[in-house]
């Protein structure tokens, strides 16, 4: 496995993502410096405590398929990391999660309030790089918050009465993932000059992927006996959020599953939530969860055909089979 995650990436290419990623590192440092040291060390709180750096690597792999990494790409794949970490300080506190990237998430630490102003603070800093990006990039940003915003406020209401709570979860995935990874697709190829045909694909790869990263993690919250996701084993069934895994449970008819659905449908003890994960991690719902996750993968690579053959398309094609083996 190479350094980025990605199997059999060539090596040039990767070189040469990894140097962009270093420069991302220093502008994501660089730019969240201030003048008050509480929002400074709050800002830094989780852009330090790692991540995978997914939404910048999109970003720069779809820039070779145009002229390649450049300083406005560069600042782009900051913007998205800058929004996505914006957007998990705020999840935190709706969620009320305790553990966030390995370590104590913000809100824990310094309080609800304090927690979303920093990731408005981050989305202030976003804007502001975008601003020398051009109206069309500001524009972009403006319609991938919205969509960021329109899942949340679903995921927060829940399915509206009549409708399927799956087809509702999977939408909000693609509002509340696929969108800001889409759009870091996007901004790669649109500052890179990269073909029309190519920008599209590319952007509706990006969101096929983004939900099968995000169904990744349904998986392995169940699966993982490990801190694998940066978070605890568990941590979405405890804490009541919806999963691909948990819903199908919720939606079966299946005499079985009966004392399952009655146990999801409130808040779990420790004990309970210990043995509903002993149960899921053998249950047909996790495999079901498996074989969607599969599709979506499946459906994201196909995508792909129509692009040139470069190493960046193999990198792509490589990184939806990865993407799987997570799970495995």
């Amino acid at each position: 496995m190479s350094n980025l995650g990605i199997p059999g990436i060539e090596p040039n290419l990767e070189t040469e993502i990894l140097k962009g990623l270093e420069e991302v590192e220093k502008l994501l440092a660089s730019h969240i410096q201030g003048d008050y040291p509480l929002v400074v060390e709050t800002s830094r709180h989780l852009i330090e405590a790692g991540g995978k750096r997914f939404r910048p690597m999109i970003t720069l792999l779809a820039s070779q398929f145009g002229s390649g990494i450049s300083a406005d790409v560069i600042s782009a794949a900051v913007v998205c990391e800058l929004t996505h970490v914006a957007t998990l300080y705020h999840d935190d506190v709706m969620d009320e999660a305790k553990l966030r990237r390995g370590v104590s998430s913000a809100n824990s630490r310094w309080g609800n309030a304090v927690a979303i102003l920093t990731g408005d603070y981050l989305f202030s800093k976003a804007s502001d790089l975008l601003a020398d990006l051009g109206p069309e990039a500001v524009r972009l940003q403006a319609k991938t918050f919205e969509r960021l915003v329109i899942g949340q406020i679903q995921e927060t209401q829940g399915p509206k009465e009549g409708t399927d709570p799956l087809a509702h979860y999977l939408k909000v995935v693609a509002d509340k993932t696929g969108s800001l990874i889409a759009t870091s697709a996007r901004f790669g190829a649109m500052l890179s000059s990269t073909d029309e045909k190519y920008l599209e694909i590319l952007t509706l790869f990006g969101e096929k992927i983004g939900i099968a990263f995000q169904l990744a993690d349904d998986v392995i919250d169940i699966a993982s006996e490990s801190t694998q996701s940066g978070k605890m084993p568990g941590a979405d069934l405890r804490e009541g959020v919806p999963t691909l895994v948990t819903l199908q449970i919720l939606r079966s008819n299946e005499p079985s599953d009966r004392e399952l659905k009655e146990l999801l449908s409130r808040p779990l003890s420790e004990v309970d939530a210990t043995k509903v994960l002993t149960i899921l991690r053998s249950h047909e719902a996790l495999k079901s969860a498996r074989r969607q996750l599969h599709q979506y993968a499946h459906e994201a690579k196909k995508l792909l055909t129509p692009l040139p053959s470069i190493p960046a398309k193999q990198a792509l094609e490589n990184l939806c089979e990865a993407i799987v083996e997570r799970t495995a």
